[in-house]
């Protein structure tokens, strides 16, 4: 009786949020990029949860690093295994559409990732509409730069560092990355980082959006892909926003990128944008490694299939990602 008092609270809650939503969406963000905030946390902090019974034991935790000295609110989390050589560093970046979610909700994937013998690192950055783009990017390179920097008292193995990240997340670290190894696109973004390129050895990449052009924005997401996007971009006409534009990663990328491991699940809305990323990629003559399901595979894997380890597929993509993290230099 009390969980069936806390679901209904929940969705009426839910209600009177969706329809000061939809009421106020032709004037600001806000109202729905609020209501789309608890709703996507609700799903991530469910999706965190189900993976605790999975979270080895003998992980440290280091918590809390502020990454920036002028915010106090940016943090990042470290874990990695004890007695263990740590081969390589894992940056993740999290999802939620640009206007959700925190470091500790993929806490527990990133404790497993962290078992193979890996530091994991999760980021925190400021959400949408509050900052608005492409401050995730320049605060991901701000995270970076300050784990280079502080390598001597932190397992970071900075030879062989990889950007990682599901969602939106995925398009802050492929952006980052494509940054990184091309000069004149961070100049245009105008985000000169102090990260050197050797350091990214290589992206885990999951469910992304790499081509912000090519988003079904009436039925994406159910109708949401709007309201994300403006709340993102910062003004109501992203689609013809010049400087927006640049936030479509895949018309950026480089011969110079690093290798990417690319996934999505049959059923995501964002499967195409993630098979074309890895197409251009390998046409460029850059290493990609892919995990793409069949039309037919049942039941339809949605987004961000790959935190379910209680489903065949979400067990296949953590051992494809760590082996392929495994072989890189």
């Amino acid at each position: 009786m009390k969980i069936k008092k806390v679901i209904l609270g929940l969705l009426g809650t839910l209600l009177v949020l969706g329809i000061a939503g939809y009421t106020t969406s032709k004037i600001s963000p806000w109202p729905m990029a609020l209501f789309l905030r608890y709703a996507f946390d609700y799903g991530a902090d469910k999706k965190s949860e189900a993976l605790e019974k999975y979270v080895p034991d003998h992980i440290t935790t280091i918590q809390d690093q502020c990454y920036d000295p002028t915010d106090p609110e940016a943090l990042l989390d470290v874990y990695y295994p004890e007695n263990q050589i740590v081969t390589a560093s894992i940056v993740w970046v999290h999802g939620g559409g640009w206007l959700s979610g925190n470091k500790e909700q993929v806490s527990n994937y990133c404790k497993i990732l962290a078992s193979k013998g890996f530091s994991v690192v999760s980021i925190d950055y400021a959400l949408a509409p509050s900052v608005v783009y492409p401050g995730p990017v320049r605060q991901l390179t701000m995270a970076l730069d300050y784990l280079i920097q502080n390598q001597h008292r932190l397992p970071i193995r900075s030879a062989k560092i990889i950007l990682a990240g599901d969602s939106a997340g995925a398009q802050i670290a492929a952006q980052t990355a494509a940054l990184l190894t091309s000069p004149e696109y961070a100049r245009q973004l105008g985000i000169i980082p102090k990260t050197p390129v050797c350091t990214i050895a290589g992206l885990v990449l999951y469910c992304g959006p790499y081509d912000i052009g090519k988003t079904d924005i009436e039925t994406g997401f159910k109708g949401l892909a709007r309201p994300i996007l403006w709340s993102y971009s910062g003004t109501k006409d992203f689609l013809t926003d010049a400087y927006f534009k640049t936030a479509s990663v895949n018309q950026y990328i480089t011969k110079n990128f690093p290798p990417a491991f690319i996934s999505a699940g049959n059923g995501d809305d964002l499967l195409l944008q993630s098979q074309v990323l890895a197409r251009n990629l390998s046409g460029l003559g850059v290493p990609v490694d892919t995990l793409f399901f069949s039309n037919v595979y049942t039941p339809k894997l949605p987004h961000e299939y790959q935190f379910n380890l209680d489903n065949k597929a979400g067990t296949i993509a953590l051992q494809r990602s760590v082996a392929f993290i495994k072989t890189l230099p």
